[in-house]
Order: structure tokens, then C-alpha cells, then sequence
């Protein structure tokens, strides 16, 4: 039986599991599962993949698409150019295993933003893997950004407090990286000035589980076009799939 699965801190939240599962019901796969792999810290991932002989690939989710790297032979060059990692390819011979680390978050929120038209500027919420990604397609287009933190460490880095009205109709894109307003924790969100807001905005969640959190909620309220974070999800799991079997 050939194994694939997901790993990270919480995975309550996740499609992953139900997706490739239905995959594999209506592809008449037969020889495949897909497992949640819970981790209560990174430093385990060596005993799950001793204990999982059948592993063959997994992905990787919030906290650990930066962590995972040191544990990792070989990255792709659009991976260790982004600096974070969601997908992981295991190449197994009779004694050792290889891993390789591959981010299809990329190509996921590439694809996915396609009908947001001309974006003139993007407000990235959070420094994480996935603000890696976003950053990562900001800077391949030649696309204005800035991160936006509740740690401000770097010039490009801003704080909530620094949100004014002319800087969210200067950068009208926000995309929300961070997991506030995920499942379960839904009354969650940034702390975005949400009255300066406007149809001139695009709101995109990485999160899809809800379908619509508070903050596509509120920029829904104040006519902004929104996203949430599926079509990514569909995107980068299909790549994942493709990695595992190429």
C-alpha cells in the first residue's frame, strides 16, 4: 500500500485528507492512502518517517513549512528560493531514505488569482511559509508588496498600527497568511482597519475552512471582490500528486 499524508501541529482544520481520498475512490486508485499525521514539534518527523515504511510523500502545514528545512536533503530551486516547503517527496532504497522538498503553495496561489485583474499592490498579513509563497509571485510579476506583522523586524515589515487609508488604496490587494479565523478558532481575524476598506480592495484567505472567514466577511460588507483559499488548496494538491508519482 502506498502511503502520502500531512503533517503539522493541528490538522483538524484541513481538506487534505477527504480530498485525496475522493481522489483515489474516482480515479479507481486502489493501492493508495492518505493519513493526518499530527506533530507536536518538528523534531518528530525522523520517527514518523522510521515508523511509516510505506510513507512515500507527504505534505506540510502551519507551524512547519520553514522548520522542516534542516531536515531535508534537497529542495527545488523554486522552494529553497522561496524559503519554505509544503510538499515533501521520500526516496527510499533498502537501507536509507532521501528527502526532497518541493512548494507547490506557489504555483497554487499563482494559478488561483488569475481573475483579480491588474493588482497594482499587495498588503501580505504574516511572515510565515505561506506569506513566503505569496511574496515569492509578488516579486516574479514585479508587483509592489509589503508584509504587514505584529513583529516588526525588517524595513519591509510593517505593523497593523501602520495601516492607513492611503496605504490599502495603495496596495489594494490584502492577503491574509496567517491562521486567524481558521477552524475552530472562527471569531478570529487580523487586525486590519476594516472601515478603510472599499470595492476598490481584493481580499484573498489562504484559509478555506471556513469557506468565507471574518475577514472575507468584512471586506465582502464593504463591496470588496474576495477569495478564500480552495482553489490554492485544489492547485497545490494536485501538484503535490503529480511530484509524488513523477
Amino acid at each position: 500500500m502506498r502511503r502520502f499524508g500531512l503533517i503539522g501541529k493541528t490538522l483538524h482544520h484541513s481538506f487534505s485528507a477527504k480530498y485525496f481520498h475522493d481522489k483515489f475512490i474516482s480515479g479507481n486508485i486502489n493501492d493508495c492512502v492518505y493519513e493526518l499525521f499530527p506533530l507536536g514539534d518538528i523534531s518528530e518527523l525522523p520517527v514518523l518517517i522510521e515508523s511509516q515504511p510505506e510513507l512515500e510523500g507527504f505534505n506540510v502545514t502551519i507551524p512547519y513549512k520553514k522548520s522542516i528545512i534542516p531536515y531535508l536533503d534537497k529542495m527545488d530551486v523554486v522552494a529553497a528560493d522561496v524559503g519554505a516547503v509544503n510538499t515533501v517527496k521520500i526516496i527510499r532504497t533498502a537501507d536509507q531514505y532521501v528527502l526532497v522538498g518541493f512548494n507547490t503553495d506557489v504555483i497554487g496561489f499563482e494559478f488561483s488569482i488569475d481573475d483579480f485583474g491588474d493588482i497594482r499592490g499587495v498588503l501580505i498579513l504574516g511572515t510565515g511559509g505561506g506569506a513566503e509563497a505569496v511574496n515569492y509571485v509578488m516579486k516574479k510579476y514585479g508587483i509592489p508588496f509589503l508584509f504587514v506583522s505584529r513583529n516588526t523586524r525588517s524595513p519591509q515589515i510593517i505593523g497593523y498600527n501602520d495601516l492607513t487609508h492611503e496605504l490599502i488604496q495603495k496596495y489594494p490587494m490584502i492577503v491574509n497568511t496567517t491562521p486567524l479565523g481558521m477552524f475552530p478558532e472562527v471569531d478570529l481575524m487580523p487586525a486590519v482597519p476594516y472601515n478603510f476598506i472599499s470595492s476598490r480592495n481584493f481580499l484573498y484567505d489562504l484559509i478555506y475552512n471556513p469557506a468565507e472567514t471574518r475577514f472575507l466577511k468584512l471586506g465582502r460588507e464593504s463591496e470588496a471582490k474576495t477569495q478564500n483559499g480552495l482553489p490554492m488548496f485544489l492547485f497545490q494538491a494536485n501538484k503535490s500528486w503529480e511530484i509524488w508519482n513523477s
